[in-house]
């Protein structure tokens, strides 16, 4: 067996003659082809709220507060301090955005309980 009968894809960026589709296919990537998932991921967010029924541009923002960056949560002060070890250990672009580090619940958590009231009468007691 020659290692071009294992290796499906085609030369230099052509269309490898045995690929077949049977309903047409898109083929897409983000201009400068940077971001490959990303780009993924933004395309089917929008075909998801697509109607189908129009070619309009969606009410969608372009990309998301976070796009080509990675984010973290820290929830403790020791946790920002260990966020600042790793960023002098590894060299990364970074940015301290919300300088607040009190940890709070948001203003619904703990008003209902997720565990349904027993029901007493279940076995005649």
């Amino acid at each position: 067996m020659k290692i071009k009968e294992i290796i499906l894809e085609g030369h230099d960026g052509e269309k490898p003659h045995h690929y077949t589709s049977d309903h047409g296919h898109w083929r897409f990537r983000d201009v400068g082809g940077y971001d490959r998932v990303y780009n993924l991921n933004r395309i089917m967010m929008a075909t998801a709220m697509a109607d189908g029924k129009s070619t309009k541009p969606l009410d969608m923002d372009q990309s998301s507060y976070v796009e080509k960056y990675n984010i973290a949560h820290p929830f403790t002060e020791e946790e920002h301090r260990m966020m600042i070890q790793a960023f002098k250990t590894v060299d990364s672009e970074y940015q301290h955005i919300e300088k607040d580090h009190k940890s709070k619940e948001w203003p619904d958590t703990h008003l209902l309980s997720p565990v349904a009231k027993p029901n007493r009468n279940r076995f005649g007691i």
